[in-house]
């Protein structure tokens, strides 16, 4: 598989992760030292993110679109826009950016920032 297409891949998994609260998937895919900027400008590390992440979300059909994987070495940014519903049935949208890096053989995230 091609670096192009394993984050790819990646990528759906992270956003999948986010709608289904999979503590366990993100446990597999973050590096240690992974960091992420919320859209209420908190910034949480590895371990809050996970916290935060195991708290059910509201939002309904998150999706990605306009996907750009930028690979540089061992290095990979990946910008995408988002849409989802919120729970009163409103139609939202936001951004994010996620860097990867591949250690040790394996592409993990190791930052994210998210705006909505």
């Amino acid at each position: 598989m091609s670096d192009l297409d394993e984050l790819t891949l990646l990528n759906r998994d992270y956003v999948a992760s986010v709608q289904n609260c999979d503590v366990k998937r993100f446990d597999e895919i973050l590096a240690q030292e992974f960091y992420c900027s919320n859209p209420d400008k908190s910034l949480v590390d590895r371990a809050g993110f996970l916290k935060q992440t195991a708290v059910p979300v509201a939002i309904r059909n998150l999706e990605a679109h306009d996907v750009k994987i930028r690979i540089m070495g061992d290095f990979a940014i990946i910008h995408a826009s988002t849409s989802y519903t919120m729970p009163d049935g409103k139609q939202a949208a936001g951004r994010y950016t996620d860097c990867w890096a591949r250690q040790n053989g394996r592409w993990l995230a190791v930052s994210a920032h998210v705006s909505r």
